[in-house]
């Protein structure tokens, strides 16, 4: 079954149809990421984004329960050079194109993504669609130009009710802006008893179940949209530790008089270089996002860049000068990717061990 890739500047990469059999619009992003095709359409970060992968095979270790970052994903599309015909693991449960079937996402395989790759790079992130053979493609190109891709699916992609993830230690709230498993199975880790709430959470709400500490979760979207939760954040890190991770890196900056940009193609994949400014340390990490922190709005604020990333020099982690709160751009829990960053979480254990420590005694 032939399918057609179609961008918004008029380019059309021809391949094969796999997958769910419908048309889809999206914004077209790459990722680097050599594994981990799973957890990255499953990952609500890329709600309403066509994937394309880098990585000339994919599929060839199927698809299992236990890696999944959301069970409703809601990317709009993938693009692959090739699709394992044959995908073997002891961990296998369905093929990777039997699961996109499942998921109502559309696939096509046959693509040259090296040369789309180098188009993104120059040109940018750009709309797309995926149709089937059959349809007229002028008249593709002219409804891709005027479709509207929403960049704000946070509403979307929210548990609409809290609900619990029970432990026996530290009381975590955690705001779900589209929340990766993989961090809450970072916090049951740590046997922390965490209350997962909807993105509307307010500064009341959260204080009412009186918690150790707030993890604002990762989610897709422009952060400056997120005014709620930025207000809710100027308010909450005065009285308890705070922890951001991607999109909740950003809206703790902006809480605190930072601004965000667009990036030109974003970071999507594995192999991100970051280091840690205290210490010169230097990690790969795990990274999906397509916005990112001003460098320069941080001078004036209360905020201190302690992570950067190396080849770009984007601001990959902040901390506030005078309250127990920090963010990382980045996914300390590495899913997939490399463990280097993972011990941030025990760093944001510590920081409420010893806040907890301080009320005792005090």
């Amino acid at each position: 079954m032939k399918r057609y890739l179609i961008l918004d500047d008029g380019s059309v990469f021809e391949g094969e149809g796999f997958g769910a059999k419908r048309t889809s619009f999206g914004e077209v992003v790459f990722t680097t990421g050599m594994t981990g095709y799973q957890e990255a359409v499953t990952d609500q970060s890329y709600a309403n984004q066509i994937l394309v992968f880098t990585n000339p095979l994919i599929g060839n270790y199927g698809v299992n329960l236990d890696d999944f970052e959301s069970l409703e994903p809601n990317c709009q599309g993938v693009v692959c050079r090739e699709v394992a015909r044959v995908s073997t693991n002891w961990r296998k449960q369905e093929s990777f194109p039997e699961f996109l079937e499942e998921m109502n996402i559309p696939g096509i395989s046959g693509v040259d993504t090296r040369a789309l790759t180098k188009l993104l790079r120059s040109h940018g992130t750009m709309k797309g669609m995926l149709v089937d053979a059959g349809v007229d493609i002028e008249e593709a190109k002219q409804r891709l130009h005027n479709t509207e891709i929403t960049s704000q699916m946070v509403a979307e992609v929210s548990t609409s009710k809290a609900y619990p993830n029970p432990g026996n230690k530290r009381n975590i709230v955690l705001v779900d802006y589209g929340v990766k498993h993989s961090i809450l199975r970072e916090l049951a880790a740590r046997d922390c008893n965490t209350i997962v709430l909807p993105y509307t959470a307010t500064a009341k709400d959260i204080l009412r179940l009186k918690p150790d500490g707030v993890l604002l979760s990762n989610g897709p979207g422009d952060p400056i949209m997120m005014e709620n939760a930025v207000e809710m954040v100027k308010e909450i890190e005065q009285k308890l530790p705070v922890f951001g991770i991607c999109l909740g890196h950003q809206i703790l900056s902006l809480a605190n008089g930072a601004k965000t940009f667009k990036m030109k193609f974003g970071h999507r994949g594995f192999n991100h270089p970051v280091k840690e400014i205290a210490t010169g340390k230097i990690m790969f990490t795990s990274q999906n996002h397509g916005y990112a922190v001003d460098p320069d709005s941080i001078e004036g604020t209360d905020l201190i860049v302690t992570h950067t990333e190396i080849n770009d020099g984007t601001v990959e982690g902040v901390k506030h000068k005078y309250y127990p709160a920090f963010s990382v751009q980045f996914h300390p829990d590495a899913a997939p990717g490399p463990l280097d960053a993972i011990d941030i979480f025990d760093d944001f254990m510590q920081i409420i061990d010893q806040r907890k420590e301080e009320r005792n005694n005090a």
